[in-house]
């Protein structure tokens, strides 16, 4: 592919996904497009041949005049803590999926597994039934199912659903404001679930890297399309926090279990604590997304081992290690 041949817009490139995103299409030779209500506030750290609308995802014209000649349109655009989800995801939906009309654009949909809820089987297949138990979980199965329909006229788009993000430069992840301290020194590792139950994550690098990869596949796929990303399934959850403990020297016994019962009694005023707790149920029952339909496509997905996924992860949160164990008490110290 030459570079320069190919446009994309991505809506929401300030999150953790819209921004890797943004660099896997500029490294594989995509123009990149942002969309944003204040471009000079938002381009901080972002490369500079990112091309900037000024607009908001709330305002159809601002997405179809930002859209206008693009081949894709990444709608990785959220409410910010978690406020007004179904008021904003939806609207932002439909004015995306009206500039990929106009435009002939394919939809990428960076997707979670908020749709299957706390009795889904172990084991889920882009067909399996979505029965979700919470607010966000409907309001992904409204969104997946406008796309849906938008496919019968004419409107194509493409949805990957992932696990739980964690990587360089993801903010909101359970990793670096659930299970650790980011910005110091790891002394504790907290496990949100049971040691036994698995757990799904995504590496993000490897997802946005992935979902390019689908995207430019040469085989042609059908309007509207739904891909598990499998990324790094653990069969035990405690898994990853033992790996932490690894990647920052200390013992495992630093290990602890997470303290719901605080998330429980400050979730009637912290609208982020509500909503952290009304997903409790992915730590309680595991979820394995199946990837069978998106290796008999495009082979193996991207894939970093794990320790090499966490140490760019924590290098990047500026998670202080020390070089050495010196015992429990000097790597506690």
């Amino acid at each position: 592919m030459q570079s320069g041949t190919r446009t994309a817009l991505v809506i929401g490139i300030t999150g953790s996904i819209g921004r890797e995103l943004a660099g896997a299409l500029l490294r594989r030779g995509w123009q990149v497009r942002a969309l944003h209500r204040d471009p000079s506030a938002a381009m901080t750290g972002l490369p500079n041949s990112v091309q900037w609308f000024k607009g908001d995802a709330m305002q159809s014209g601002d997405v179809v005049a930002a859209a206008r000649g693009a081949e894709l349109i990444v709608h990785a655009a959220n409410p910010p803590n978690y406020r007004n989800w179904r008021g904003l995801a939806l609207p932002m939906l439909d004015n995306t999926i009206a500039a990929a009309r106009i435009g002939n654009a394919r939809i990428l949909l960076p997707a979670t597994i908020y749709n299957f809820g706390a009795n889904s089987a172990p084991v889920l297949k882009e067909n399996s039934p979505q029965i979700p138990t919470t607010r966000k979980g409907q309001v992904r199965v409204e969104m997946e199912l406008q796309l849906q329909k938008a496919s019968l006229y004419g409107v194509r788009s493409v949805v990957v659903r992932a696990g739980d993000f964690f990587g360089p430069g993801a903010g909101n992840s359970w990793l670096t404001r659930g299970m650790i301290r980011a910005g110091g020194r790891v002394r504790t590792v907290y496990n949100p679930g049971p040691s036994e139950v698995g757990h799904s994550w995504a590496y993000l690098p490897d997802l946005a890297e992935t979902m390019v990869r689908l995207i430019e596949c040469p085989s042609s796929l059908s309007a509207y399309e739904v891909f598990h990303f499998r990324g790094h399934w653990l069969e035990r959850g405690v898994e990853m926090a033992q790996s932490v403990c690894r990647a920052s020297a200390i013992s495992d016994r630093r290990i602890k279990p997470f303290p719901w019962w605080a998330v429980k009694l400050a979730a009637p005023f912290v609208n982020a604590l509500h909503e952290m707790l009304e997903m409790r149920y992915l730590w309680q029952i595991p979820l394995q997304l199946d990837n069978s339909k998106l290796r008999a496509l495009i082979g193996a997905e991207a894939h970093t081992p794990l320790e090499d996924a966490l140490a760019a992860t924590l290098d990047r949160s500026r998670v202080r290690r020390p070089r050495t164990i010196r015992g429990e008490s000097s790597a506690a110290a």
